[in-house]
């Protein structure tokens, strides 16, 4: 019988531990622009996108912005709804195929022929900021499979502008950045 009260003043308790973790932050998800009709015409059949590399600031559950300080603060209770690196990765991986002429696929490679190009991105910085950037800064490298295209590893930077420091502006935002990063690495492509 003590045993039953036990279990009972057991649960009571964790029902408010339960709610705290009970998920009211809102999420959002790392999502591209729509596509656009044209497509860039590169140098290779297929290409696999290795699995992006984000920093740590970009890589965690909270939606960051830096603020005036400097300072990179959470903004509210809004989260990502998806492993950053693995949706980062998905939607390069989907604008890359979307706007070039090659099929493109993130790592693991999944046909038996092996892709024509690897393509390996290093993001050092992907974050808002409330002065209404949101910048994206790395290096991305292209290895050629079978002797197309040249190889290289070049730096990039492109920045998109953020309306309001909000989850949905940031979200936005970091879209059409990572849109720009996609046409600036179908260029390494040709």
């Amino acid at each position: 019988m003590m045993w039953g009260k036990w279990r009972a003043l057991g649960m009571v308790m964790a029902l408010p531990l339960a709610a705290c973790g009970s998920g009211d932050s809102a999420r959002y998800l790392i999502d591209a622009p729509a596509a656009s009709a044209a497509q860039t015409r590169v140098s290779v059949r297929t290409v696999e996108l290795r699995d992006v590399s984000l920093p740590s600031h970009a890589s965690g559950s909270e939606i960051l912005v830096r603020n005036e300080t400097g300072a990179l603060t959470a903004l509210g209770d809004a989260v990502w709804a998806d492993d950053p690196e693995r949706a980062v990765t998905g939607t390069l991986a989907q604008l890359l195929d979307e706007r070039s002429s090659a099929t493109v696929s993130a790592e693991p490679w999944p046909l038996l022929d092996g892709p024509s190009a690897r393509l390996d991105v290093r993001i050092d910085k992907m974050l808002a900021d409330v002065s209404g950037v949101f910048e994206i800064t790395g290096q991305a490298a292209v290895s050629a499979v079978d002797g197309r295209p040249r190889e290289r590893v070049e730096r990039f930077k492109v920045t998109a502008p953020l309306t309001e420091v909000t989850a949905a502006a940031v979200t936005e935002a970091q879209g059409r950045a990572l849109g720009l990063l996609a046409d600036e690495l179908i260029g390494l492509l040709r």
